[in-house]
């Protein structure tokens, strides 16, 4: 049954990813970036390519290897503990860094709010309940 709820995380961070490509757009970052310089332009793009390959990786990790995330070995505990504070922070950083009067603009905006953050949880929990038994198993 675990392993069901991490593939059903990777399935969320690989959605998580492909609708990722639409936020540049619809937040309009390609005409609000103009204003800064090119260097931290193409940081910026650059950063936003490292977080899309990573949403990927470990979505192709989730699917393709989710028994191997629950072997209880400290490579496992490590894997899963990676993605579990990555979403974590992720979850802490939608209610304290972001401004979210964006998504009271529009209904497309709350309703992709409610969803995204939701994801953001589903994973989070199911890979800190990984990391969990991995550890426990790892240290007997």
């Amino acid at each position: 049954m675990f392993r069901i709820f991490i593939i059903l995380a990777g399935l969320a961070q690989l959605g998580i990813a492909a609708t990722s490509l639409a936020i540049p757009r619809l937040l309009g970052w390609p005409e609000q970036l103009q204003r800064v310089e090119k260097l931290t332009r193409r940081i910026f793009w650059t950063y936003g390519g490292y977080i899309l390959g990573a949403h990927i990786w470990f979505s192709a990790v989730s699917i393709g290897w989710a028994g191997e995330l629950l072997n209880g070995t400290p490579l496992a505990a490590l894997v899963t503990g990676l993605i579990a504070t990555w979403w974590g922070v992720r979850v802490v950083g939608q209610f304290t860094w972001y401004d979210r009067a964006v998504s009271e603009t529009r209904t497309l905006f709350r309703v992709a709010e409610v969803l995204y953050v939701t994801a953001f949880v589903f994973v989070t929990a199911v890979f800190g309940a990984a990391t969990l038994h991995n550890v426990t198993a790892a240290v007997r």
